[in-house]
């Protein structure tokens, strides 16, 4: 019997009725692009039942109005998530319906979690639906079994899409996608997501061979308006500068004793620490108030999700590890501590609250200092206006590629030509034409020209290298020994854990910790500040950067914790209102004071051009760069700015970066900056750079890691960070001298041009400097720079850590700044 596309199964509507619920018209809509045999994209608000609208096509499959009588064996659905938390969070959500209906469906959890003897189960007889992540996926992909298992695969559920998609998870599943399309033909692909800016992309991404009218685009239901405010000072101004807005904690403390439950967020894990230590020393009611991060223990973790989950917390501080957040129905209220840094991250952090269609989310944005109320601001009125944000595509990478093609070959041997026909039906990867597959697969088989005489790095080989197959075009490949496989199980993912580097005087001496990341960027001679003192780079070897004591001021910055740089979208909404003179009447006093001065004093940045102020201050001259284009592009560019200003003998003395600002300061004035921001300079001065420093080195250990070049892991014991460094450098060094075009060198640069200097974010700077720059000769530091200038010397403090002293320096340099009588000699 066949059912108009989109009928609600009788059992389910029964079910709906029960619960006093209705089906939604994006649940229907889902439910009749599965029943036409289409794939689906569903964007809907926190609190829509996405979840329930991903499975509802397979749980009307099991319903007895559908069977005829007769359950389907084997393996029917995949459901895809992120995290490991969350599938499990909704297994037990997905059992309620299940039970509730009767329905004869067995759902099992896979992860890294999961004990070996069910996943040798879950091979030989697997449950009709398997909730897994990308990781869990593309191993089960490598067995021998693999096709059996999936032959009768109908539907893949990826939830929460917008959250890897665009990195190197997102890779690994498009490729696992291609491989289920091609031992399951008929199988089906629906993926959910509360926060997409560009959906049309996402359809692309998860379409066979990009085609994105084989997607249909469901928009979910409007839900109630999400109800966002922003907290100011009572009495006090906004600070100038900081980011741990410790000036709300009474406030903060009120809010939780009259809400049920709250969740603040911060965005860091060390500003976590430090704003639940603030919280508990001024919680005189004794609420019980908790604290989540990914550096806590699993165990740790899970206390406190339980605590959750029972309604015991008022109020937990969190990162981003709760994003993408297990389902408490009891929020009521969403804090985030600090700057949005974007409009999609926001809605999907508010969407916490109430997690309910109907009723609206509360939430209560807290600025650190002036610029991030600006933030705020424009981040309030995009979710107003329902406008998103994100990050964009890019293409595939070739380690994920190289890991792909191996564990392709774990699971039985594989024609060339067929395999490159599947890799190019993922978007990411259709880019990859033969020559560049070939390049893959000899990589894979020898470890490439300059590795090929060590036995260990021949893992696949071609059958006609022995004689065989001779007649065909393109060739068989086949594991070179079986235990090939084993190794590949134990090491293959895509998250390799950044490492700290221990910063020591050659004498033994241990100043502390600083993140691998910072530390790449250094070359030796570099000068930085750390723990007080002026320090020089002598060498970065094995996770030890070596330094000694600096005969001269620190250049570079020092910071701790990762930062999150504000989106594209929102800094292009700040710029826009800063050059909004009429709606600055929406801001508080102080702030609004701080413009107008600035505005008096200087220009205001403006779209599409680029405000660079240089003034003097202190007996040296310094040059502003408005950019507004994230801590890590200005971080990038202050290192390229001030290579370009030493080889013009303008003789730079420092940088500090912030998400809105680059200050540089040197003993010369840059009188022409235009010249100092050419596009040439990503040719030059960024090549140089990349190289004479760590950035390619660091690079070069990631993409090795996940192309299963080196192993972290082998059988009973697993490597060290350090003798993983140590292999990959050995290597590294031997391919820069060898074989410098080497697939990983390769893969090393793309990797250290997108995600460690933000290098697309840097260009679209050099862009605005090309069309326009407005430069402003000042006789003394402008307001708009105060937030900037008040941060150095205290880069090395995590944020929390130094804002009274940054308060008391911000006040300090306002007093100047805002002054407007004639300047005094300072």
């Amino acid at each position: 019997m066949t059912t108009a596309p989109g009928h609600i199964p009788p059992e389910i509507a029964a079910w709906f009725d029960s619960r006093g619920w209705r089906v939604r018209r994006h649940q229907r809509e889902m439910l009749a692009a599965a029943d036409r045999g289409n794939h689906a994209l569903l964007v809907a608000d926190t609190g829509a039942g996405k979840t329930l609208s991903g499975f509802l096509p397979t749980l009307a499959a099991f319903c007895p109005s559908r069977l005829q009588g007769k359950v389907p064996e084997g393996l029917h659905t995949l459901y895809v998530s992120p995290l490991k938390a969350l599938a499990t969070d909704v297994q037990r959500n997905l059992l309620a319906p299940i039970e509730e209906i009767g329905l004869p469906i067995r759902v099992e959890t896979r992860s890294g979690d999961t004990p070996s003897d069910r996943k040798a189960r879950q091979r030989a007889r697997p449950p009709h639906v398997l909730l897994t992540t990308p990781e869990s996926l593309s191993l089960l992909l490598t067995y021998p079994e693999a096709p059996a298992l999936f032959a009768g695969l109908q539907r893949v559920v990826i939830d929460e899409v917008h959250a890897f998609a665009t990195g190197k998870r997102g890779d690994l599943l498009a490729l696992s996608l291609a491989r289920l399309q091609a031992l399951a033909p008929g199988m089906r692909r629906a993926a959910l997501s509360a926060t997409l800016a560009d959906p049309d992309a996402y359809r692309g991404w998860l379409a066979p061979w990009g085609e994105i009218d084989s997607v249909e685009l469901v928009a979910g239901e409007p839900g109630a308006e999400p109800q966002v405010e922003i907290l100011l000072p009572r009495e006090e101004r906004i600070p100038w500068s900081g980011h741990a807005a410790t000036w709300a904690i009474p406030q903060l403390m009120e809010q939780i004793g009259a809400h049920r439950t709250t969740l603040v967020f911060t965005n860091t894990r060390f500003l976590a620490e430090y704003i639940f230590q603030e919280l508990w020393d001024a919680n005189e009611g004794n609420l019980p108030i908790g604290i989540h991060h990914g550096s806590l223990s699993k165990e740790a973790r899970a206390k406190v999700e339980g605590a959750m989950a029972e309604g015991r917390l008022r109020a937990l501080v969190c990162t981003a590890s709760l994003d993408l957040g297990i389902d408490w129905g009891d929020i009521d209220l969403v804090v985030q501590m600090g700057a949005p840094k974007g409009s999609s991250r926001l809605l999907q952090r508010i969407g916490r609250a109430n997690h309910r269609l109907d009723q609206p989310s509360e939430a209560v944005l807290v600025p650190g200092n002036r610029f991030e109320f600006l933030e705020a601001f424009a981040a309030q009125q995009a979710v107003r206006e329902g406008q998103r944000d994100g990050d964009p595509f890019r293409p595939g990478g070739l380690d994920v590629l190289a890991q792909h093609v191996m564990g392709t070959a774990c699971a039985g041997p594989f024609r060339e030509g067929a395999l490159l026909a599947e890799v190019r039906s993922c978007l990411s990867y259709a880019w990859v034409d033969e020559a560049t597959f070939a390049r893959v697969l000899e990589f894979v088989a020898t470890g490439g020209y300059a590795l090929r005489s060590y036995d260990r790095f021949r893992r696949i080989v071609r059958e006609h290298d022995k004689g065989k197959l001779r007649e065909r075009g393109d060739g068989e490949w086949r594991l070179a020994h079986p235990e090939h496989a084993a190794r590949h199980r134990l090491n293959a993912g895509i998250i390799v854990d950044s490492e700290m580097l221990d910063v020591r005087f050659r004498n033994g001496r241990s100043l502390g910790k600083v993140e691998e990341g910072f530390g790449a960027s250094l070359e030796s001679g570099d000068t930085f500040r750390f723990a007080g003192m002026d320090l020089e780079v002598e060498s970065l070897k094995d996770l030890e950067l070596i330094v000694r004591a600096a005969k001269r001021s620190a250049t570079i910055p020092s910071y701790s914790g990762q930062r999150m740089p504000i989106s594209t979208h929102l800094a292009d909404r700040v710029r826009a209102m800063l050059s909004d003179r009429a709606g600055w009447a929406r801001f508080p006093d102080d702030v609004r004071e701080w413009l107008e001065v600035q505005d008096w004093r200087s220009h205001l940045p403006a779209p599409g051009r680029l405000l660079v102020e240089s003034f003097p201050h202190r007996g040296l001259a310094y040059t502003s760069y408005y950019t507004f284009e994230g801590w890590n592009a200005n971080q990038s560019l202050g290192m390229l700015v001030t290579r370009r200003m030493e080889d013009r003998g303008l003789g730079p003395l420092g940088f500090v970066a912030t998400d809105y600002t680059l200050v540089v300061w040197g003993l010369k004035p840059v009188e022409d900056p235009a010249a100092l921001l050419s596009p040439d300079i990503l040719a030059h001065e960024f090549v140089d750079w990349v190289q004479q420093s760590y950035l390619l080195r660091r690079a070069f250990r990631e993409v090795a890691v996940i192309s299963g070049l080196v192993e972290r892991q082998q059988p009973g014991k697993r490597k060290s960070g350090r003798q993983v460094t140590f292999s990959t450098d050995l290597i590294y060094d031997v391919l820069r001298k060898y074989e410098p075009d080497h697939l990983l060198i390769e893969a090393a640069w793309a990797d250290a041009r997108a995600r460690m200097t933000d290098v697309g974010r840097v260009a679209d700077v050099l862009e605005r400097a090309a069309q326009q720059v407005d430069h402003v000769v000042l006789d003394r530091i402008s307001p708009l720079s105060v937030p900037a200038l008040s941060m150095i010397g205290r880069e090395s403090l995590p944020s929390g850590a130094a804002d009274d002293d940054l308060l008391l320096e911000a006040e300090s340099l306002a007093a100047v700044a805002m002054r407007v009588d004639a300047p005094e000699e300072d």
